[in-house]
């Protein structure tokens, strides 16, 4: 939804109509996740996808019939082992996309959704998926404001509460109310879309394997800062562009900059003067991976280090060290790639074990 944003908002800013289609839920191995998107604008224009090309021809033709009625519908797709020329999903799995008109008439809130997305600014959409509430209907909530209804005040005050809480870790995903915002009711579904900031990428040590680190970090969609005390390494031109580059003591820019529950940290110095200050810091507050570069010696060196220098077992066991997943990689570019394997792994709670060796859903819906 967010890489769609840009087209949407000249469509909506010119004042033409178009039908969005979002996945707000699935099953078993469907392709995307809650939250992909596709519009269908003027002209026939198509943007983004829901399936990666399964059942797109349907939504297309779905998109188009929500504009010219002006009503939302909710469709669901799977795969029909009776009909195998059916509309559906080859892998196996089930998806639900809810797909409703946009328009400045129709959602007045659209804009102001979109400039802060495009700004980094947080802002959760929440639409109404099914129960006795108008389908389609959006709320959409800043940590300050609120715009739009899902039809009664009870009800998009419960939901208020719920979107502005799910804005710290980005949650999106289906929540139950009652008609009025009863919790212990599940007549009406609402699905929460929330659009937090991307998160951190901290990456310490202006080193060739830190350029390649921070290349498939911005692949991944972090907000990536390589820090490095040392001048002659740490330029802007040596890493790609849009990664901030900081000269300065490590651990004395990570005890002045914020981090959350998503945010990464990759230590690629390997020298303990910068290290273990510098991880002494970050084992003492939030983030969802704090990785360290080294061979099997260096982290027995600097485990030691750090517990003489007061850190517990279970502030030491959150350390990744030696960093990423045992790929064999050799290059600097091999080394991002078994970093970056690691931390999906421990975001998604992935085993890092080739498919062909486990069992079950290939996308399981077990985010962290």
């Amino acid at each position: 939804m967010r890489d769609i944003f840009p087209a949407l908002s000249g469509w909506y800013a010119a004042g033409a109509p178009f039908g969005l289609a979002t996945v707000v839920a699935v099953s078993r191995s469907a392709p995307r996740d809650p939250g992909a998107a596709m519009a269908v604008g003027p002209d026939d224009e198509v943007v983004g996808s829901v399936s990666g090309g399964c059942v797109e021809g349907a939504v297309f033709e779905l998109a188009r019939e929500v504009v010219a009625s002006g009503r939302a519908c909710l469709e669901t797709f799977g795969y029909d082992e009776k009909d195998a020329f059916a509309v559906g999903l080859t892998c196996g799995g089930e998806l639900t996309v809810l797909l409703r008109p946009v328009s400045p008439v129709l959602d007045p809130a659209f804009g102001a959704v979109a400039e802060s997305v495009a700004a980094g600014r947080p802002v959760t959409v929440a639409t109404v998926t099914g129960g006795p509430a108008p389908l389609g209907a959006v709320l959409a909530v800043w940590p300050d404001r609120a715009l739009g209804t899902l039809g009664t005040p009870g009800l998009d005050v419960a939901v208020t509460a719920d979107a502005r809480g799910g804005l710290a870790l980005g949650a999106t995903g289906v929540r139950h109310y009652g008609p009025h915002g009863e919790r212990r009711e599940d007549a009406v579904r609402v699905f929460l879309h929330s659009f937090a900031p991307p998160p951190r990428m901290l990456v310490f040590g202006a080193i060739d394997y830190a350029a390649a680190v921070a290349r498939i970090g911005d692949f991944l969609g972090y907000r990536v800062t390589v820090c490095d005390a040392r001048p002659v390494f740490t330029t802007a031109k040596r890493f790609p562009a849009g990664v901030e580059v900081v000269v300065d003591w490590p651990h004395r820019y990570l005890r002045g900059t914020d981090t959350d529950e998503r945010t990464v940290v990759c230590v690629l110095t390997h020298d303990p003067k910068f290290d273990v200050p510098l991880l002494q810091e970050a084992l003492r507050r939030p983030a969802a991976y704090i990785g360290a570069m080294g061979s099997r010696r260096t982290h027995d060196e600097r485990m030691r280090r750090l517990a003489e220098a007061g850190l517990g077992p279970p502030q030491l066991a959150r350390l990744r060290s030696p960093v990423g997943l045992d790929l064999g990689a050799r290059t600097p570019e091999e080394v991002a790639v078994s970093v970056a394997a690691e931390i999906v792994a421990v975001r998604w709670g992935g085993s890092g074990a080739p498919l062909t060796q486990t069992r079950g859903a290939v996308h399981p819906r077990t985010a962290r």
